[in-house]
């Protein structure tokens, strides 16, 4: 469990924070806006009506007691600017400021950001990937190469094993899960024989799984 900050109940903001709190880790919520605080506040065992960019509100926050602020004010980027170096200031340990372009991420990093995030390119690019390939359920990029894809099993694997398909070799990925509905099974060894609604979780480069996934 982690003690989690986060400024700006925007939509970025509200989502995170939930999905924060449903992971089991201690939540504040902070907004200058009264209205967004007292609609959330419900939802939330710590909450805070303040304009973080005001030094004495980011004090009295006791920000060095958490172990990541999220700074996820969308609209203002001299705010999110502001609220940044004062948390670096008032010595929390990790920052995470939302950025919209590289050169809003630059000045970020400039005064203090350790991570700087882009949900809106992140989740295009992720939609993008997804419905520019046949039969890709998700995905998640490592890096420029490389990446992680869930896909449905080629149909004439079915009732094969993954010896006798030898994915590796013949395929460059590899196979870190078999997902079946919500169930996951990870790294299924060499007999594991492969069923019809099999979803496959595969590694590998992402010019090798598309062809891959085009396979009927």
């Amino acid at each position: 469990m982690k003690n989690i900050l986060v400024i700006g109940m925007g939509r970025c903001g509200r989502h995170l924070a939930t999905k924060m709190q449903e992971l089991g880790n201690d939540v504040m919520i902070v907004d200058q806006s009264e209205e967004a605080i007292e609609e959330l506040a419900p939802l939330f065992t710590d909450s805070f009506i303040g304009d973080c960019t005001n030094e004495a509100v980011i004090r009295s926050l006791g920000v060095n007691n958490f172990d990541v602020c999220f700074v996820c004010i969308g609209e203002n980027f001299q705010s999110s600017l502001e609220i940044t170096a004062l948390l670096k200031d008032m010595n929390a340990k990790y920052v995470v400021s939302k950025a919209n372009r590289d050169i809003q991420a630059r000045f970020l990093k400039s005064v203090g950001a350790d991570e700087v995030i882009y949900p809106e390119r992140e989740i295009a690019e992720k939609l993008a990937i997804r419905f520019n390939a046949d039969n890709v359920y998700d995905y998640i990029e490592l890096n420029d190469e490389y990446s992680i894809f869930e896909i449905p099993v080629v149909s004439g694997w079915v009732g094969k094993t993954v010896i006798d398909i030898n994915v590796r070799r013949k395929y460059n990925i590899n196979i870190i899960a078999i997902k079946k509905g919500d169930v996951l099974r990870p790294l299924p060894g060499g007999d594991y024989v492969f069923a019809a609604d099999d979803h496959l979780v595969v590694i590998g480069k992402s010019s090798d799984v598309f062809r891959l996934s085009a396979k009927k």
